[in-house]
């Protein structure tokens, strides 16, 4: 567990797109964030080496700041050990947390980070959205579109993937 300083947000980042025709720097810029598949999730901190990676890949995905109920249900739904097991009271007393509500606060306050835990999957693997995607998945937040940073409205498409 790596101590982190206070002030910082839980981001969720969501790949969207596939990266057939992509650059290659895009495709090694999502494989350093885990988001090897679409309908990838992944809990991130707003360090600036984590944003400049988004928003260098922000052709091919989607993220905002998390919300703690958010993060909670993610974890307690999608989260998985290594081996594709679901995650238990046992398991997460050997990260040093005595629940998943406690692990989710330390995620929400950036005190643990959810990507370097042992025997953890980093990656949340999601359903499409339920009833789909509001926009064109070609297009950018602001332009009606579906791609790039969204602020807190990342938790109602998360939740819809969940």
């Amino acid at each position: 567990m790596t101590e982190k300083a206070k002030g910082n947000k839980c981001i969720i980042a969501i790949r969207v797109r596939g990266v057939i025709s992509a650059r290659r720097e895009d495709r090694e810029t999502l494989r350093m964030l885990n988001l090897t598949r679409n309908n990838y999730a992944v809990l991130i901190d707003d360090r600036s080496s984590f944003l400049g990676m988004l928003r260098a890949a922000q052709g091919y995905v989607t993220w905002g700041e998390a919300s703690k109920e958010t993060i909670a249900t993610l974890i307690m739904k999608r989260g998985r050990l290594a081996g594709n097991k679901r995650l238990t009271e046992e398991c997460l007393q050997k990260v040093g947390c005595r629940s998943i509500e406690e692990l989710a606060q330390s995620v929400f306050n950036c005190t643990i980070e959810y990507w370097a835990l042992l025997n953890i999957q980093p990656v949340f693997r999601l359903k499409p959205p339920t009833k789909g995607f509001k926009g064109n998945i070609k297009k950018g937040v602001g332009q009606g579109g579906e791609l790039g940073y969204r602020g807190d409205r990342i938790n109602e498409l998360a939740e819809r993937m969940i």
